[in-house]
Order: structure tokens, then sequence, then C-alpha cells
């Protein structure tokens, strides 16, 4: 999967959580009927949320973005349906590649490293991510909901 592709799934997926998340919110405190839509659609929204930013940054380290794309691509996933102009954005300014720069090329720095080692082995790559996106959906549970 090329970085444009992940990118745009990440970013239309965040998108389309968004919508399910503000539908359960007009069904418990607007129609209030149902809490239901808050508590399935909050969990999957906050799931998706994880992994755009972990896939943000990957390409920040892979496609070597500025620290100042970084940021608006991880504040993207804040506003509804933000993350899609973003990607959008980035594509038009090619900050997304057809291919991992890290896949073959020579990784400098322990973020590279990681990054090249996560690219290089595909499937334990995604089972990484997976893992972190559990991991950290694991902690925001703990933590508790946004106040």
């Amino acid at each position: 999967m090329s970085p444009r592709r992940l990118y745009r799934g990440a970013a239309v997926a965040e998108a389309i959580t968004w919508a399910l998340l503000l539908t359960g919110m007009f069904l418990k405190y607007v129609t209030e009927t149902t809490e239901l839509g808050v508590q399935v659609f909050g969990m999957v929204h906050g799931v998706v949320f994880i992994a755009y930013c972990l896939a943000t940054g990957l390409l920040w380290v892979d496609q070597r973005w500025p620290v100042s794309r970084l940021a608006l691509g991880l504040f993207a996933a804040v506003p509804p349906f933000a993350t899609v102009p973003f990607e959008r954005y980035a594509e038009r300014s090619g900050l997304l590649g057809d291919s991992w720069r890290l896949r073959t090329g020579s990784p400098t720095g322990l973020l590279e490293k990681i990054a090249a080692w996560l690219l290089r082995r595909p499937a334990q790559g995604a089972l990484v991510g997976l893992v972190a996106v559990l991991g950290l959906t694991g902690v925001a549970l703990v933590v508790g909901p946004p106040v």
C-alpha cells in the first residue's frame, strides 16, 4: 500500500466516523431517543482517530514532512471532516509519495530506523500498528472521555 493510499483511507475513515458520531450525538441530545449511537460510534471514532494520528506520524517520518505539517495533520483530526481537506492539500503539495522512501532508503536516526523496520516488514508492521492502536485505545479508555 502506498503512502498516498494509506493516508487517503485513514482521512476518509476518520471523516466517516465523525459523521457517525455526530449522528449518534444528534440522536442522544436532540431527539433524546438513544445513547447507543454515541457509545458505539464514539468508540469507533476514537479507534480510527488514533489510527489516523499514527498514519500521520508515519508519513511525517517517511516522507520527511516539516514539523508544521505534522502539527497541521494532527490538528485536522480534531474538527469534524477536516482530515479530508488536509489529505487533499497534502496530495496537491507533494507531501504524499507513491512509494515509501524508507522501504529502500537508508534510515538516519531512531524514528527513521523504526519506520524503516515497519515498512520493510509489512505483515509485522501492520501487526505493530494494530497493537499500537489497541494499546493507545486502552490508555484512552483508562484516562476517560474528553471533558
